[in-house]
């Protein structure tokens, strides 16, 4: 956020985990990314391993409605702007998507 702010560019947000995404907005999410919900999660989160959601990597619908059950499962931060949305990590992510 800092360097959102360091650059005056207006944001949105969404903490997800007080305000989960759906599973509309996850797969929506997934067509800005480029990605199947399955390559945006992290697979070392305990919830992730705890109920064995690798089975479900491939499966788009499934693993959308795993990542709106298990919130903290998904890679943070995202930054979408317009159409396109990118993982904030690196930085030189969301520089690419703006600029």
């Amino acid at each position: 956020m800092l360097l959102l702010n360091e650059n005056n560019i207006e944001y949105d947000l969404i903490e997800y985990l007080k305000t989960p995404l759906n599973k509309e907005q996850i797969l929506n999410l997934s067509i800005k990314l480029g990605k199947h919900p399955g390559e945006f999660v992290r697979k070392n989160e305990p919830d992730y391993k705890n109920n064995n959601l690798s089975s479900l990597a491939h499966n788009s619908e499934a693993m959308a409605e795993a990542i709106e059950k298990f919130p903290k499962i998904m890679e943070r931060p995202i930054f979408v702007a317009g159409e396109r949305a990118v993982i904030g990590r690196p930085i030189d992510n969301i520089m690419d998507l703006i600029t």
